[in-house]
């Protein structure tokens, strides 16, 4: 039993990196990109409304002048030609250890990691002008710098177009956020009626994947979730891969709700007004680039004489848990815990809080597996006394084996009675593994989707929990206490079975040399804690006895 739950959760681990090696992401390649500029697509990068007649794709952006802005915690550029955002760097957040002065780049527009954000004005009428991603805007200031002191950081963008329709594109930035506003100001000065339906689309080409088999693959991807506004039910969290978005499609209509394209540890996501109802669409333009986006399906009407305005927030950051629940439903859900998500939330509290009185997550890692250890000590003691009593049994057993060694029926029977003779459960002892595994593959998720412990020190050598041992120190003490564990559990009666017993502490150390260091030291502290355990009550029965 044992055997086979060890088994099952490697095999997944190999499945899901089976399933990344040989579902690669579509990438585009230097000279397809070249090839792409020469040949423009017919594909449609901005959604279909009724009456509006969106503008074809061109191969590449285009790009005007840039505007930089920056904030206490975004590093980011702004596009004239349609007031895109184009790059965005998180100053917070280096690249790697090594490279502390150099920020990650969470969206850019350059070569095959184009990633940005787009949004426009489409006309619902042919008497109204578009205002797209295509239009060209102009800026008071080519560097915005939100200066100490100041809470806000407010960047405003002219449309250089018809001067009876003045539009302005405003974006709106807050000390110590990483989401931000942003909104169209419409002016009608025009003897007509202005109608339009705002859209907000992701434009991104999907990242290349490590496909070593070791790697912690993780989604990669759109995920979008809302309310039908028809029958009222709820899509709290739906991932929409990068293939799926061309081969089926989004194309329904929500109410709320958002749309993100996530990856490791980060997100950039669009969130509308949650009383607004929205077109949810995608597609693939250029061969090579993917959108994902919605747009209103109730126009905006501007009289002539009259403004109005309309806008949506993006949050362009890591995905901090409690800053994304604060934003909009379920968009917390983008820490993705799979499946464990109702045990991964308690045991991410629970380590957030400790970390908040130790302020070291490798010790707050040791003081919850001690926690977790404690919750299950009565069931963890019955169990471990389950296996003092068959290791007791172990002599008797291998004579009813040589006894019956023609006979397997008579063999069972007899190995049957003794149990009952003696009033032993032999599934007793995998009740420790049972309960284990799932906080094991719960926790797994919370420090590999944690950007929390990204690049977080724990002592020493261990200067990034995410990552693996560099000198395999903790995997090899982790072989060790499963090779000591084996020693004190029964040995099984069949040889083969012994064998393989013996050699799994081997193999689970190759495997946990390549897993985050976080996650081995909560095995290896784990270990310790249960061979301790289990030697305290297997001595303590054997001197009673």
């Amino acid at each position: 039993m044992i055997l086979w739950l060890a088994l099952a959760f490697v095999l997944m681990l190999i499945w899901q990196a089976w399933e990344q090696d040989h579902n690669p992401q579509p990438q585009v390649a230097v000279g397809q990109q070249a090839e792409e500029k020469k040949s423009p697509s017919t594909s449609q990068e901005v959604p279909s409304v009724p009456t509006a007649e969106p503008k074809p794709a061109a191969a590449s952006l285009t790009s005007g002048d840039r505007i930089r802005v920056r904030t206490d915690v975004l590093d980011l550029e702004i596009d004239t030609i349609g007031g895109d955002l184009r790059r965005l760097d998180l100053p917070a957040y280096p690249v790697s250890i090594e490279q502390p002065d150099v920020p990650l780049r969470l969206m850019a527009d350059d070569g095959g990691r184009l990633f940005v954000q787009q949004g426009g004005l489409l006309p619902a009428d042919k008497q109204s002008r578009a205002v797209d991603h295509h239009a060209r805007f102009v800026a008071e200031q080519a560097e915005y710098r939100l200066e100490d002191g100041e809470d806000q950081l407010e960047v405003r963008l002219r449309w250089a177009g018809d001067e009876g329709l003045k539009v302005e594109k405003v974006y709106l930035f807050r000390r110590g956020s990483y989401a931000f506003d942003v909104r169209y100001e419409i002016e009608n000065h025009t003897d007509r009626e202005w109608r339009g339906h705002l859209y907000r689309q992701l434009q991104r080409i999907p990242p290349v994947e490590n496909k070593s088999i070791f790697a912690m693959h993780t989604y990669t991807g759109g995920v979008i979730s809302g309310i039908d506004p028809a029958s009222g039910e709820e899509l709290r969290y739906e991932k929409v891969g990068f293939e799926e978005m061309a081969e089926t499609p989004v194309d329904r209509d929500m109410k709320g709700g958002w749309e993100a394209m996530i990856q490791h540890y980060f997100l950039v996501a669009v969130i509308p007004n949650q009383e607004e109802i929205n077109h949810f669409y995608s597609k693939r333009v250029a061969d090579s680039r993917y959108v994902l986006g919605m747009v209103t399906k109730e126009p905006l009407v501007v009289a002539p004489g009259e403004s109005g305005q309309s806008g949506y927030v993006v949050y362009a950051g890591p995905k901090l848990k409690n800053d994304l629940e604060s934003l909009a439903p379920h968009l917390e859900l983008t820490v993705d815990y799979g499946y464990l998500t109702i045990i991964a939330n308690p045991i991410f509290w629970l380590l957030h809080k400790i970390h908040a009185v130790v302020g070291n997550w490798g010790w707050s890692i040791i003081i919850l597996t001690i926690i977790i250890k404690l919750l299950f000590f009565p069931l963890s003691a019955a169990s471990y006394r389950s296996m003092a009593n068959m290791r007791k049994l172990a002599p008797r057993l291998k004579s009813i084996k040589e006894r019956y060694a023609d006979d397997k029926e008579g063999y069972q029977r007899a190995m049957m009675d003794l149990y009952k003779r003696e009033k032993i459960n032999p599934l007793g002892g995998c009740l420790p593994i049972l309960v284990q595994i799932p906080v094991f593959i719960a926790l797994y998720w919370v420090l590999l989707e944690s950007v929390e412990l990204r690049q977080a020190p724990w002592i020493g050598w261990i200067k990034d929990l995410s990552i693996k041992d560099p000198y395999f120190v903790l995997p090899i003490i982790m072989g060790a206490t499963m090779f000591a564990q084996y020693k004190l559990n029964p040995q099984p009666p069949d040889p083969v079975q012994a064998k393989i017993m013996l050699y799994m502490p081997f193999v689970f150390t190759v495997f946990f040399l390549f897993f985050p260091s976080g996650l081995v030291l909560y095995w290896v502290v784990n270990n310790v804690l249960s061979i301790a355990q289990q030697w305290y009550i297997t001595h303590k029965m054997e001197k009673g006895s």
